[in-house]
């Protein structure tokens, strides 16, 4: 048997949380930080290392990938095989729906092995106009006449172990195509100006750009975002086409580094908007591409804990916001003028009532105006949503429409839709049981629908599988907690019966964990296990409410999300559903801080946990600012240099909080040694902590497995995607006794 490598310990290593003088910036408050700092245990801070070069950190990680390797040597043969299973379900060779842009419609291709994407585009001309797309499903064969590679990604990623594309936008005349690439995983970009005609990259851009571009009236003018040393969006500068990086100018900075920025063009390409945000406020500032003299404006000053987006139509703002303190998002109109805050009035429809008033029933995500009508993606009773308005010629509301769908558990967004003056749009719907579908959408009548195309899953049958949608009550005996379910429904057992369970979750920055179809799931659910999503706590899907405080998993609030968790894994053992050696879990990022403070708490209800790039290390992280994302975190977690949100923070934090003696499931930790959200020492730390502290007889194995070349979101290669999945679920099939 392998022996998991021994991490050092240091113990008068420490980390000083309050008025630290060392520090350039403990926090917004400086009346509430803690005076003198306290010092919190952090017996592995040797691991963290900036440049990444430090040797016995890297011997270290080596040695940790040297051991998970050895304990996971007998699973190469199950890994191919899951591999050979999830690909099995892919059809390598196919493409997205086509966009209409202009003359043009773009769309991507993947090609049997090959790892990235191809951007494409045809004549607009050549797209059917009654019916789908007749393909041969062939390599060789082009997707529609006249159809041009504008962008082959796999060429990007040669001689490179990571390619992301972050941008990729053809220029207002549709000669030129603008795209942003990160070649080492760390988001990152640089950014290029290609010749549609010639194939030729007329303009390259390096620097500390984040990925977003956006092209300006014209093919002359480009615009995008610098990041600071702690990787935060904080210039806004104007680019000439043909003038050195160096002459660009900076049109807006943004100073508190609470705020990120973000940019965008109008629906009807009439503004750029350039949005400063922090977690709970929001400010828009723009500029108005008709007016030749660029010159930045402000659509409403800040307030403190007012968020609000911005969108134009036909010489109006249409504004989404939950300013006077509303529980969620409301829709209001103004004249689109700057500082027009004071003209704000509600969107109504014909009866007079308010589309969006940001109650607790219905709530608002984004929405996209058209020039007769008004597109909204919200949420409704935890269910996604998707609402169309049509307006007169004089500007109201003539109808307001809801599209129905039939499954109860399902995933909708937006299809890629490019144009303002349009009768039809498209929308993506899914479900854990429905592939991905591309449907087109009448506005004047939303019952009226086809299909443009559907996502081929070969092997893939239906009928064999099927989902529900059910509640949890938690232990405050009122808040019931969604839970999602899919199974097969030939490998489920007789009700009272326990059977293998994976509990997935996430639960932060109020984000929705949506039932979209993953045939990367079918091989768990061929093999019998149940897989579950848990809706806790945190997350945005019941609205606002969901997430922000009293009620919510935020701040002085967070415990709930985990306790959420906590009580659904042991509803579903009371309730037969599964039991602790048969169930597994998982969570991702933030979600990774779920699982960890789940299992701390209660370590007896899982047979093994996947911690994907965690983050773990909360206190350590969220007191030292030079560490990327810090800052604008302390609007999510609480700033733990103020001795309310230190002593509260300090209380679940995964790494200080490891039971001594606690009997620990079977774990899987992963990251990224380039990844600059979730740094990679969290994971390690972790690791290491859990070995120190647990019963070394009674406990399973505790494996790191870090990526020496991938940041944050793992592979962009999407067959080291699949085998690095194969993994994972291989991990879980051994533990839970499925091999």
């Amino acid at each position: 048997m392998a022996t998991p490598p021994s991490a050092r310990r240091d113990e008068t290593s420490h980390v000083l949380c309050g008025a630290d003088p060392s520090r350039s910036n403990n926090g917004p408050n400086p009346s509430a930080l803690i005076s003198p700092p306290k010092k919190l245990a952090d017996p592995y801070g040797w691991m963290r290392n900036e440049d990444r070069k430090d040797q016995e950190v890297l011997d270290h990680l080596n040695a940790e990938n040297d051991y998970t390797k050895s304990v996971t040597g007998h699973l190469e043969e199950l890994r191919g095989k899951l591999y050979d299973e999830m690909l099995g379900f892919v059809q390598e060779t196919d493409y997205t729906s086509p966009s209409k842009r202009g003359n043009y419609v773009y769309y991507t291709r993947t090609f049997a092995g090959k790892s990235y994407k191809v951007h494409c585009r045809a004549p607009l001309s050549s797209l059917p106009t009654d019916g789908p797309i007749s393909w041969d499903g062939s390599a060789e064969s082009a997707i529609l006449v006249r159809e041009e590679v504008i962008l082959d990604e796999n060429k990007l990623a040669e001689g490179h172990s990571y390619c992301s594309v972050g941008s990729c936008k053809p220029s207002p005349s549709q000669k030129f195509l603008a795209y942003t690439l990160d070649n080492t995983g760390g988001e990152t970009y640089s950014l290029f100006i290609k010749n549609l005609e010639t194939s030729e990259i007329v303009e390259t851009l390096v620097g500390e750009i984040d990925s977003s571009v956006v092209w300006g009236a014209d093919d002359n003018s480009i615009f995008y975002n610098v990041m600071d040393e702690s990787h935060r969006p904080y210039q806004f500068f104007y680019h000439k086409v043909g003038q050195k990086i160096e002459e660009d100018t900076k049109l807006f900075e943004e100073p508190d580094e609470l705020f990120w920025l973000g940019c965008g063009k109008s629906q009807d390409g009439s503004y750029i908007f350039i949005e400063s945000g922090s977690k709970e406020t929001t400010e828009v500032n723009y500029i108005d591409l008709m007016d030749e003299a660029i010159s930045v404006q402000c659509v409403a000053k800040r307030r403190p804990k007012t968020l609000y987006e911005c969108e134009h139509r036909l010489g109006r703002w249409l504004i989404s916001t939950n300013h006077g303190g509303l529980p969620n998002m409301k829709l209001v109109s103004s004249p689109a003028e700057p500082d027009c805050e004071g003209k704000w009035t509600d969107v109504v429809d014909s009866a007079g009532e308010t589309l969006f008033s940001g109650d607790y029933v219905k709530t608002l995500d984004t929405v996209l105006p058209l020039k007769g009508h008004l597109v909204a993606y919200g949420r409704e009773g935890g269910i996604p949503r998707v609402w169309v308005a049509k307006f007169s010629e004089a500007g109201s509301v003539e109808t307001f429409q809801r599209l129905e769908f039939e499954e109860e558990a399902y995933d909708v967004g937006g299809g890629g839709n490019l144009e303002f003056d349009t009768e039809s749009v498209m929308i993506s719907y899914d479900s854990l049981v429905t592939p991905l579908q591309s449907l087109k959408i009448n506005l004047d009548d939303v019952s009226a629908r086809q299909i443009v195309k559907r996502k081929n899953v070969p092997g893939y049958d239906p009928t064999k599988y099927t989902c529900a949608r059910q509640t949890v009550l938690s232990r405050d005996g009122k808040t019931e907690i969604p839970i999602s379910i899919v199974w097969n429904k030939e490998l489920k057992k007789p009700e009272g019966e326990p059977q293998h369970l994976h509990l997935y979750g996430y639960g932060s920055y109020g984000a929705c964990m949506d039932c979209y179809f993953s045939p990367s799931r079918l091989p768990l659910l061929d093999r019998g296990l149940v897989y579950v999503i848990a809706h806790v706590r945190g997350g945005g899907e019941m609205g606002r409410q969901w997430y922000e405080e009293p009620n919510g998993a935020k701040y002085m609030c967070k415990k709930n999300t985990f306790n959420d968790f906590v009580d659904v894994a042991r509803s579903l053992q009371e309730n037969k559903m599964t039991a602790p050696e048969m169930m597994s879990t998982e969570g991702r990022s933030a979600g990774g801080l779920l699982i960890g403070a789940s299992v701390n708490q209660a370590p007896e209800l899982f047979k093994c946990a996947i911690f994907g790039v965690p983050f773990v290390d909360v206190v350590a992280t969220m007191v030292d600012c030079t560490i990327p994302l810090t800052c604008v975190e302390w609007e999510e977690w609480g700033n733990p240099n103020e001795e309310k949100y230190f002593q509260y923070m300090s209380e679940y934090s995964p790494t200080n909080n490891v039971r001594p003696g606690g009997i620990y499931p079977a774990c899987l930790l992963t990251g990224g040694l380039h990844d600059p959200r979730v740094q990679y020492w969290e994971p390690a730390k972790m690791a290491a902590e859990i070995r120190h502290q647990m019963d070394k007889e009674k406990s399973g194995e505790i494996c790191l497995k870090l990526d020496m070349e991938a940041g944050h979101f793992s592979a962009s290669d999407r067959y080291k995607y699949y085998r690095e999945l194969a993994f994972d679920w291989a991990f879980v099939l051994d533990k839970l006794g499925l091999v």
